[in-house]
């Protein structure tokens, strides 16, 4: 699959994702993990749940083990730019 973004983390991973409109229904974990697969991103369990948890632009419903996450607001580059830290 020819994907113009590349993530090198899985943070990247849920943004780009954000940004393609994957997360417009409710996406249970392991079909975002098949969606990474096919762009050649393979995160481990902890690294992606961690991304999935941490994520302010995603929400979830459900327990433990059967989670699943949709976009709280459409994409909106201004979002990314604001949540990025920088150095002093």
């Amino acid at each position: 699959m020819a994907n113009s973004k590349i993530a090198k983390t899985a943070t990247q991973a849920l943004i780009i994702l954000w940004e393609e409109k994957f997360f417009l229904a409710w996406k249970k974990i392991k079909a975002i993990e098949e969606h990474l697969a096919k762009r050649g991103n393979h995160f481990s369990p902890a690294e992606l749940g961690m991304a999935l948890r941490r994520s302010k632009h995603l929400t979830r419903r459900g327990k433990h083990g059967g989670y699943e996450y949709i976009q709280k607001h459409p994409f909106d580059p201004d979002d990314v730019i604001k949540g990025r830290k920088t150095r002093h």
